[in-house]
């Protein structure tokens, strides 16, 4: 019986200890694979490699994002090539405080409401400023990147090597940085390079691996470009220009005309006097009933005060709850998303959303 009692406590005392000694095992186990990871770091350091420039170490801290130099949120947020004057006015603003000065500074009779003439008076304003700020700064930007070689043109590498360099990314990380993967770059970043080359690429006429001036004007500020405006022009002959001969009747714009499912043609006459009156009052101004090609280019130039008409009508539409015909402080305020987005705000943002 004390046989018996001796043989279960030795089992007993095994059943214990070898799991723990199989835990003690495992343990230095890990122990052992761990050891390596820190003897990288020390050969790294004795090679003189700036922690900065190596992905390795940088991606092992867990304050990647941060390993580099402060980038502003704001471009992150905002295409850096977004231009309006009232930037840094804005700054550390809130949006009523912002609505209420723009408010005032539109109200130009000081009556605490803005009509449509004034809205679309100031927004003019505010298109006419932006579109004369993105042509005067195009050149001085073109000529900071265009630098390897300096020849007149913007290759995709010169640009992205800019991207990089204004992200606080080191001279060594653009240099050895593959655009295949990417390596390195957050999701955020690299959505915006695939963006930024969908743009090049509609812009890039004459070259795909390099940007004229102009081009790069149609780049950074399509709604800027005259070579975009030109395009557009062709698309209005292309839409209503129906006898070819590259002159637009009060007619062909007023009728719209489109295919049925045979042969037949379909006539629209929807709000076809808004059409005529938009024909003889924007369109043509010679007055001889019918617009050519200079004509046309000045209808859908941004500076057209029939946008600024348009923008204005639309915002007293959505947001004039009494339905006095104008809007006061308080149904601006009731809105904010809708105007802090729209021209009579933030006029880059608004155009970018467009084009």
């Amino acid at each position: 019986m004390v046989a018996i009692s001796v043989k279960y406590l030795e089992c007993l005392r095994w059943s214990y200890t070898v799991p723990i000694l199989c835990y003690i095992a495992f343990f230095l186990m890990i122990w052992m694979l761990a050891v390596p990871l820190k003897q990288n770091i020390k050969i790294v350091k004795k090679l003189n490699i700036d922690a900065e420039d190596s992905f390795e170490i940088r991606i092992k801290n867990s304050n990647f994002n941060t390993d580099k130099k402060p980038i502003s949120e704001d471009i992150d947020q905002k295409n850096e090539y977004l231009v309006n004057t009232d930037d840094e006015e804005y700054l550390n603003k809130d949006s009523t405080r912002i609505l209420t000065e723009v408010f005032v500074k539109a109200d130009i009779n000081k009556d605490r409401k803005l009509d449509s003439k004034e809205l679309a008076q100031w927004i003019r304003h505010k298109i006419v400023e932006h579109i004369t700020t993105a042509v005067g700064g195009n050149l001085e930007l073109f000529n900071l990147i265009d630098k390897n070689p300096k020849n007149g043109v913007v290759t995709w590498k010169e640009y992205h090597t800019y991207f990089l360099k204004k992200r606080g990314f080191s001279d060594k990380y653009v240099d050895d940085h593959d655009e295949r993967r990417h390596k390195g770059l957050q999701r955020s970043l690299k959505e915006k390079i695939m963006r930024d080359k969908a743009s090049w690429m509609e812009a890039a006429r004459s070259n795909p691996d390099s940007l004229t001036l102009d081009e790069f004007l149609a780049f950074t500020h399509p709604e800027s470009s005259v070579t975009n405006q030109l395009v557009l022009v062709d698309e209005l002959f292309d839409k209503f220009d129906r006898d070819g001969d590259e002159l637009l009747t009060e007619n062909e714009f007023a009728i719209m005309q489109t295919e049925g499912n045979g042969d037949e043609t379909l006539v629209v006459r929807q709000d076809e006097n808004e059409r005529r009156a938009e024909f003889r009052n924007t369109i043509d101004l010679n007055g001889d009933g019918k617009a050519d090609r200079r004509e046309l280019l000045r209808y859908i130039a941004p500076q057209s005060p029939r946008h600024s008409e348009h923008e204005a009508e639309a915002l007293v539409a959505l947001a004039d709850n009494d339905r006095d015909g104008a809007l006061s402080m308080d149904e601006i305020l009731a809105r904010p998303d809708l105007f802090l987005k729209s021209k009579m705000v933030d006029t880059a943002r608004s155009f970018h959303d467009e084009f």
